[in-house]
This record gives structure tokens, sequence and C-alpha cells, in this order.
């Protein structure tokens, strides 16, 4: 992990995408901290199962960008040795791996039945999770790539999503293959990692980032980079933003159409949720394209810039900051609860509280990120 205090450390960087960046982010942190998880807006909670909400779109947007950033990052991926290939983008998964994998293990300790502090045994913290699907998708996305090119990165996609389609059809249940307890992904997590080290929000071991979905979830990063490099090709042109708009359409109109044998469903990340996600990724894109780089309006960008230009530690800082503030005991409840009572759920309507909280949080992390970027400190893996 190097931090950069250059003087001009974003002089290189694209517009656009550190735009599309900081979105993510701010969106990433309001939807992970509602005052409360049983007072949320429709829009704000992933679907259920099959189904689509933007929530869903949140993570695969990050995925996209990370492929979209590679293509300006990496121009000559190509070019480069096996040995600087595998130093480059091997460490930056295993760091991304590890960090992601300690945060799930944060703070370290618990207390126990008699009010004492147990340390938390690693052998069974969560595995898998956000960050290390970034790793993940992130790694192979770029072998693709440097192995073949934007040829081979076609060509994979394709496969990646037809074949997973096949593996969760085929040794999913015949009864329900896409079902929660029934599909392919969670018998083989269940074999590979053990239930103890999975999710447990499902009510039971189940992981929405484990190893079968990472499959597709590499397309997502893919179709990030060979959208970037069509930028760099064509220019921040109407050629460009109405390319993007075509496909964008065609991809989500496939998307719905695939959905009937294979739904869209985030939590076993399907082929056809691909397809939604890339097709919609593409369309907002294209707009911050018109509006930032073809039509120059930037007077609004910075606030997203903030969040955009250290996108990882200020997603770790949004983790652990609202860990300490649960951690930190007030009377009978604590520091996070008594600001959500006092301050929102006092005196507003449920949701209404719980999504102001969320904003509110989003500001805090904001305002980190401004410190930062104020003092020219871009912290990056």
């Amino acid at each position: 992990m190097t931090t950069n205090t250059l003087q001009n450390p974003m002089s290189n960087r694209y517009l656009a995408l550190d735009v599309l960046r900081g979105l993510t982010i701010a969106f990433m942190i309001i939807v992970n901290t509602p005052g409360s998880w049983s007072s949320l807006y429709a829009p704000l909670a992933h679907a259920d199962w099959h189904g689509f909400t933007m929530t869903d779109l949140v993570f695969p947007t990050f995925l996209f960008v990370v492929g979209n950033a590679m293509s300006f990052a990496m121009k000559r991926i190509g070019e480069m040795s096996t040995g600087d290939f595998f130093k480059k983008v091997g460490k930056r998964t295993i760091l991304i791996f590890i960090i992601g994998w300690l945060l799930n293990a944060f703070p370290f300790f618990d207390y126990n039945a008699a009010g004492e502090i147990t340390f938390i045994d690693l052998t069974e913290v969560r595995l898998f999770g956000v960050l290390q699907r970034i790793a993940l998708a992130y790694f192979f996305g770029a072998l693709v790539i440097y192995i073949g090119g934007p040829k081979l990165g076609w060509i994979f996609s394709g496969v990646a999503l037809l074949g997973y389609w096949a593996l969760m059809y085929f040794f999913g249940d015949a009864s329900d293959p896409y079902g929660l307890e029934t599909n392919a992904a969670i018998k083989l997590d269940l074999s590979v990692i053990g239930a103890e080290r999975m999710y447990g929000g499902e009510g039971i071991p189940f992981d929405p980032e484990g190893i079968l979905s990472t499959l597709p979830a590499i397309v997502n990063v893919i179709a990030g980079y060979l959208a970037g490099v069509f930028i760099q090709k064509n220019g921040n042109t109407f050629k460009t933003v109405r390319t993007f708009l075509i496909w964008s359409i065609g991809l989500v109109i496939l998307s719905y159409v695939w959905d009937i044998v294979f739904p869209i469903n985030k939590k076993i990340w399907t082929s056809s949720y691909v397809l939604h996600t890339v097709g919609r990724d593409l369309l907002i894109l294209a707009i911050l394209i018109w509006f930032i780089e073809i039509r120059n309006w930037k007077g609004w960008t910075y606030f997203f810039e903030v969040f955009g230009r250290n996108p990882l530690i200020l997603y770790v800082a949004s983790g652990i900051v609202i860990s300490i503030l649960s951690m930190i005991p007030v009377g009978e409840s604590s520091l996070r609860g008594v600001i959500y009572s006092s301050l929102f759920s006092s005196w507003l309507d449920p949701k209404l509280a719980s999504f102001l909280f969320a904003i509110s949080y989003m500001l805090l992390i904001w305002a980190i990120g401004l410190w930062m970027d104020r003092r020219k400190i871009y912290i990056k893996v």
C-alpha cells in the first residue's frame, strides 16, 4: 500500500470515471449503513431473491469501474513480462483480499456472556466478501486481458456467462436449480469453504460472494475494461455516447429475455443479472461522458471526485468507523444507537430517519475524504 503526495496526482485521470467511482462509493455507503435495517425505502434494499432494485446495481458497478480504470492504468498490459504482471496484479489482488478478510474480523474481539473480552477465532471468520470478490474478479479479468487482449475478453465473457448458466442448471436441484438452498453455488461453497466461514445473513450459511458466482462477476470487470478501451479509441464524442446507449438498451432487453429462464438475481450473480447491470452501467457512463466530457458541465463533480480519488480507503473507513460507533457503550445502548435515536428516529418517520442517518454517515466519510484530498493524500493498493 502506498501513499502518493505528488503535486498533481490526478493529472492523468479520467474525470467521468472518477465521478462514476465516487457515485458508486457514496451510494454503497448509504445502502450499507442505514439507521435501521428494518426501516428501508424499497430502492435501498436488495431484492429478496429474484428481481432487481437500484441497490443491486451498486456492487457490479464497482466491478465495472475497476475494469474501466484498468483500461487506463494498464494500457500496455499485454506487453508486460509474466513476472511484472504477477508482481503488479498479483500483489494488489492479495492485499485487497486480505484487507477484506480482516475487515470481516474487525474489531477482532467480542464479549462473552460474562462480559469478558474474547478474541475472535480467525479460522471461523467469513472468508469471502465484497473486497475479496473485487480482488478475485480484478485478477482474473486482468489475466484474461493479459493472455488474449480485448478479443479474448469478448470470448471469455460469452463462454463464462453461458457456462455459468449450464453449471447452475445441471448441478442445482432439478426441482429448483436457482433456489436459495438448492443452487450449485451454495453446494460448492459448503463443501469447499465450510458453513462456519460463510455469510449467514440469509438465515442459513450462504455466501453471495462465494466461489462459483465469482465467475460471472469477472465479466463485469471485463465489460468495464472493454468500455474503457472503446473510449480511448473513439474519444469523448457523440459516437461514444450513442454506442454506449445502443449497447445499454440491447443488453437490458436481452437480460429480460434471459430472465425468463435464468432469473435476474444478485445473490447468485446470474448471467442475466450481469447483462442487466452492465447495460445500466453503460447508460450511466454515457450520461456522465455527455455532461462532463462533451458539455463540460463540471461544476458539480468535485463532491464525487473526493470519493473517487480514495475509493478503497474510504470504503474500508466506512466499515470501521460505524463498527467503532457501535462498540462504544453509552448507557444501555451504543454511541451509534444514541446518535440515531436522539438526532433521527425520535422525531422522524422511521424510513426517513433511517435514510437520513445513512446520508449523514456518508457525508461524514466524505469529510474524511475531503481532508485527505486537501492534503494531497491518495492511498492506493
